[in-house]
């Protein structure tokens, strides 16, 4: 035989497009169809059952963008088809794109029960396995009109499809054949054969026997099929398959664990009242999958998404609770939802996990030991003492494959955090977390996994993501052809447990990487969409408050603890902690309703906050006026968690006018200069006797850059930004107002408005910035260069703080060009320091660079990200009023950070009452030892709940006080306020308790209620 390989591949690729594929459904009968579309919002199954229809047919246009058409389906299995398998084939007008990305349907019967989900590659629907003909079909389709924004036109170009408000009317669709078929499985299983062994060929060596040997079989196939005759040939064709497709794969070869997945973005390129439906959908789809396939086995994240089912569409949930408990729907990761790790604060990132893996125990009584995140942008430091706290020991990830610029080393590894702990992580070779079980694929996990010679197996989550859809049969089937095939992995479904199972038992002693999973990515969602991440630190810091505040006044005086409201308050937090909410990916309707959303908790965590202080308070005629202190240290003489009317207080300085312009504050201990331009130039340490901004450089400067990223406008800044800039220098007003100093700048269509000023008894510069933003593809920043050598710096992170270098030895540093901070960036010498705190931002960069004549000393230069501009998904992104909160501080160790970063997000309140003290709950006597929550148990038993950590970075011992509890009375706990078994006796000492903390350790303690 002397068929050319590369004649043979397009023979194949023909014959399988234009005649065996069609031919899987070899006979047709048109369905009857009528439609009623929505006038607004999706409606309630019953009311879309039973709304009046009118007819439609093939080629009419249908679907306004975000709406919704409800789907009549009718018609009669012809008689002659009697004994033969029969399906409908409902082609809504789908286009090529992706599933998830354009419309999709959900088929139910009349009576309500939903069937499954329709979207461009499974589009059938099983009416019988035989029929016996004469079955009268009758379906309902809940069909949404969602505009396929992601992959129609020129990509990234902006659109006004993100918003009902602003999408139009203009059909999006054109309703494509509703058919009854006959399913001809024979040629389908054809289709099957051929797809796997071309996609296995392909990959295979060129040279070798085994491609030879498939491409020989292939051949033989198409010889047999008669193209005018496909379905009586098709089982001739499959027999010269028969034979390549039993040989055996070695016994070396890569083991894959197929798990059925469908990531479903909780909101992303559509609102999340779509993706309760398109979870609906997918479920609807997998469960019935799971009926048709029994070696199936499916995984879902997300605690959200399965509570969107019970509240919205409990019939669905039903199905899925069966197959839960059956051990095949499979939920994972143990999260309330799959959230960014980089910017949720301590307590927010260590309630995804308490509320996640409680809805899955309280709901199906299992336990999850993984953390499942795909598809998030990079891993904090802090985060695997977070998981380990929560109960769990692994994690899963796929997105660090994206990284542009190094490429990671493992692929099986353990991963070290802050703390010293350790998690078993696992990336997919396949690199792709919607695996479609392709032969490209399957060979490319194989060459790609990094462990080879010392572990064997990887997983592939398998299925149509971002916008859901699921496995497919298809995908079953090419899976269990490759269960045991020469020349491909070895490929079995299993739940992710079982793979973290085999594959720790095979790696015992994985390499280890320390520090954070930095993803070469991504960079600017640390600061697109900035109200969505000022609507979260607020949010993150009013429960805070709240909880606290609540828990004060339950103890002290009874009050009751709003533990429903808290809940509710906090899982919707949480959810917009999403990785395409909080991070600024999103379309413009779901930011929308973020900004409309935190507004809302706002005004509800202020009530909880003030009902409980007014409790504490007393009678407001007793005209005490208390000062209420929620930050972790004491200030102005009232202790930390605690309320005086004896606080110390303290005003600004007044501006005095500096010689040549501007003005001067000082107040003993630190003397600011600001010049004519509303510049800072010099902020001068009394005690130490050193300047803090670098000779001849100014610091409050705001420095504006062109921003349009090759791709991916709202989540990337790629560096050659930073090759033009432009200084912000010119002001048009620069006076005094109060105790401040006021400055205003206008560029472009742009006003920036700044108030700077010195606490009376402070070492510390405020800076209070306003910006009417209208500027487009332009990247905002303000930066503060400080006469400090730092070869490097910290930035807060989740319970410590992590380093990174100032300067770019290696390829992996100077990646990281953009980094996040929560609320401070510390740069020193020894014995010296400064800190940039905030009570908004995170996205920031520091650079390093030696200063030409004069002294040739260093400048280390910290610059905050205020603001970018892009235009797509959401073209308006960021466009209007903003409000920032830095402050300078000199002379700072690390401990000062802290502090003045809790200072700046938790401000003192005042309350009027009879009270003159409000004791803490809980006081400690270390500043090192930081407690991050106050709280009553979730449990509603009355039991107090107190989480601390070591925030220095160094090991101290500290007695704790709580309320008066003996060590006998306080029970290590895990973050689900569980008491951990294994945990060390506590030591009493004076009343309190006597903690040992190690380096950045994260604590919980649980003290039962009298």
């Amino acid at each position: 035989m002397h068929d050319d390989r590369n004649l043979v591949e397009a023979r194949l690729e023909r014959v399988l497009r234009e005649r065996l594929r069609p031919a899987v459904h070899p006979v047709t009968a048109p369905l009857t169809v009528e439609i009623w579309s929505t006038p607004g919002e999706p409606v309630p199954v019953a009311a879309g059952l039973a709304a009046p229809t009118s007819p439609i047919t093939t080629g009419t246009p249908w679907g306004t963008p975000w709406g919704t058409s409800w789907f009549k389906v009718t018609g009669t299995v012809p008689s002659e088809w009697a004994g033969r398998t029969v399906e409908a084939v409902l082609d809504l007008g789908f286009t090529p794109s992706t599933p998830g990305f354009q419309c999709e349907g959900l088929v139910y019967r009349p009576d309500g029960t939903p069937v499954k989900g329709l979207h461009p590659r499974n589009m059938y629907v099983r009416v019988g396995s035989p029929v016996v003909g004469g079955e009268q079909v009758h379906w309902c389709v809940e069909a949404a009109s969602n505009p396929d924004i992601h992959g129609s036109g020129e990509p990234f170009q902006p659109t006004v499809m993100g918003d009902r408000t602003t999408a139009g009317d203009r059909p999006q669709y054109v309703l494509g054949e509703m058919r009854l078929a006959v399913f001809d499985e024979t040629v389908w299983n054809l289709v099957m054969d051929l797809e796997v062994l071309g996609e296995l060929m392909a990959e295979l060596p060129v040279d070798g026997a085994r491609r030879w040997g498939i491409l020989r079989a292939v051949s033989r196939a198409l010889d047999a099929v008669d193209l005018h005759d496909v379905n009586g040939t098709a089982q001739a064709a499959r027999n010269e398959l028969a034979a390549v497709l039993a040989a055996p794969a070695v016994p070396s070869a890569h083991r894959i664990s197929a798990v059925g997945h469908a990531h479903i973005d909780s909101a992303w390129l559509w609102p999340l009242r779509e993706t309760v439906r398109k979870v609906a959908r997918t479920a609807s789809n997998m469960t019935a999958l799971l009926q048709d396939e029994p070696n199936f086995v499916f995984t879902m994240s997300q605690a959200q998404q399965y509570a969107w089912l019970k509240e919205h569409r409990p019939e669905v949930y039903a199905r899925v609770k069966k197959a839960v408990a059956e051990g095949r729907f499979v939920p994972a990761g143990g999260m309330w939802v799959e959230s960014d790790t980089n910017m949720p604060g301590s307590e927010a990132m260590a309630r995804q996990f308490v509320h996640g893996k409680r809805f899955f125990l309280e709901e199906f009584g299992i336990e999850n030991d993984e953390a499942w995140l795909p598809d998030t942008f990079g891993f904090a430091a802090g985060l695997p003492q977070i998981i380990k706290a929560a109960g769990s020991t692994r994690l899963l990830t796929q997105k660090i494959s994206w990284s542009r610029t190094n490429e990671f080393p493992h692929h099986t590894f353990s991963w070290e955090g802050i703390d010293g702990t350790r998690i078993f992580t696992h990336f997919p070779p396949v690199d792709s977390y919607n695996c479609e079980m392709t032969g490209a694929q399957i060979a490319h996990a194989a060459r790609n996994f990094k462990e080879k010679g010392i572990a064997g197996r990887s997983l592939a989550p398998t299925g149509f993501g971002d916008g859901g859809g699921g496995t497919t049969r298809e995908m079953v089937a090419k899976a269990a052809r490759m269960r045991n095939l020469e020349g491909a992995a070895i490929v079995e479904w299993e739940a992710p447990a079982d793979f973290f199972a085999k594959a720790e038992a095979e790696y015992i002693d994985p390499p280890v990487w320390v520090g954070e999973l930095y993803l070469e990515l991504h960079r600017a969602t640390l600061t697109s969409q900035a109200q969505t991440k000022r609507g979260n630190r607020r949010s993150e810091s009013l429960l805070t408050e709240a909880e606290l505040w609540a828990a004060t006044a339950s103890v002290r005086t009874g009050r009751p603890y709003p533990y429903e409201q808290l809940d509710r308050i906090w899982k919707t937090v949480l959810l917009h902690q999403f990785h395409d909410i909080l991070p600024g990916s999103s379309i413009a309707w779901v930011h929308r309703e973020a900004r409309a959303t935190y507004a809302r908790l706002a005004e509800e965590l202020e009530r909880i906050i003030l009902d409980a202080q007014r409790a504490l308070a007393g009678d407001v005629a007793g005209g005490h006026e208390l000062v209420f202190n929620s930050a972790p240290h004491a200030r102005r003489g009232v202790a930390a968690g605690g309320a005086s009317a004896h606080a110390v207080q303290g005003e600004a300085v007044t501006p005095a006018p500096r010689k040549g312009g501007g003005y001067i504050l000082d107040n003993g201990l630190l003397r600011v200069e600001i010049d004519g331009r509303g510049l800072v130039v010099s902020v001068y340490d009394h005690a130490a006797g050193r300047e803090a901004i670098a000779p001849g450089q100014s610091a409050n400067l705001l420095q504006l850059h062109p921003d349009l990223p090759n791709e991916w406008d709202a989540w990337d800044v790629d560096a050659f930004y930073r090759n033009v800039g432009s200084d912000l220098t010119d002001v048009t007003v620069l006076g005094v107002e109060g105790s401040s100093v006021r400055v205003e700048r206008s560029f472009g269509a742009s006003r920036v408005t700044q108030l700077l000023s010195v606490p009376e008894a402070d070492k510390r510069l405020d800076i209070d910035t306003e910006v009417d933003w209208h500027e487009s593809e332009r990247f905002l920043k303000l930066a503060f260069p400080l006469d400090v050598r730092a070869d490097r710096y910290a930035s807060e992170t989740q319970f410590g703080h992590v380093y990174r270098p100032t300067h770019q030895n290696t390829s992996w540093e100077w990646a990281k060009f953009e980094a996040c901070n929560h609320r401070f960036v510390h740069v020193d010498e020894p014995c010296w320091g400064v800190a940039v705190v905030n009570d908004a931002t995170y996205g920031h960069d520091v650079t390093r660079t030696v200063r030409t004549g004069g002294d040739g000393g260093t400048t280390t230069t910290v610059r905050a990200s205020l603001l970018r501009a892009p235009r797509y998904p959401d073209p308006e992104t960021d466009q209007g009023v903003h409000r920032f909160r830095h402050a300078l501080v000199p002379g700072a160790t690390i401990g000062d950070a802290v502090r003045e970063g809790y200072r700046v997000n938790l401000p003192e309140r005042r309350v009027t009452g009879t009270a003159v003290e409000v004791a803490p709950l809980v006081t400690v006597d270390h500043d090192a030892v930081v407690v991050s929550a106050v709280k009553l148990a979730d449990d509603r038993s009355g039991d107090l709940v107190v989480r601390l950590y070591e925030a220095h970075g160094r090991r101290v011992s500290a007695t704790l006080w709580v309320d008066g509890a003996a060590a006998d009375r306080c029970v290590p706990s895990d973050l689900l306020e569980r008491p951990l078994l294994d945990a060390e006796a506590l030591v009493e000492a004076d009343g309190g308790v006597v903690l040992s903390l190690r380096p950045f350790q994260m604590v919980t303690l649980r003290v039962p209620r009298v």
